[in-house]
């Protein structure tokens, strides 16, 4: 199900449509829906990017990809991503399917991110929240 069918969607800051799909960006976090088929690496996520950097600059921000379509993330770009995302420190999986959440498992060998996988938006935008408060207050 889409964010914008759920309640939380109340409290968008700010949509922005790109090639890959919709970034959804709420006060502290973003949420993602990709198109189905897309295939992302580190170059073309470059517009998602700078919206997001825009956004959030240094501050700590969560991401939360809402898998309502079948897309891949070229593995091989897990250290690019790593990289240039320091200040994410939480980072959601909702998978719809046991295709999706076999591929968060093996994403998650790759990616530095503090990751979590998820059967539903609400406990995932939950956890994310709950996760950037305590970062913020050191617990």
């Amino acid at each position: 199900m889409s964010i914008v069918d759920y309640p939380y969607y109340q409290n968008l800051i700010h949509k922005q449509t790109i090639a890959l799909g919709n970034l959804y960006f709420f006060k502290k976090f973003v949420v993602c829906e990709f198109k189905e088929g897309v295939n992302i690496d580190f170059d073309n996520f470059n517009e998602a990017k700078t919206a997001i950097e825009k956004q959030f600059g240094s501050s700590y921000f969560g991401f939360v990809a809402n898998r309502i379509h079948s897309y891949s993330i070229l593995i091989t770009d897990a250290p690019l991503f790593n990289e240039a995302f320091k200040n994410l420190k939480a980072y959601a999986t909702i998978t719809y399917s046991s295709f999706s959440s076999q591929v968060f498992e093996i994403e998650n060998h790759f990616f530095n991110f503090n990751r979590q996988k998820f059967n539903e938006l609400d406990a995932a935008i939950h956890w994310v929240t709950q996760h950037l408060e305590e970062t913020a207050t050191g617990f």
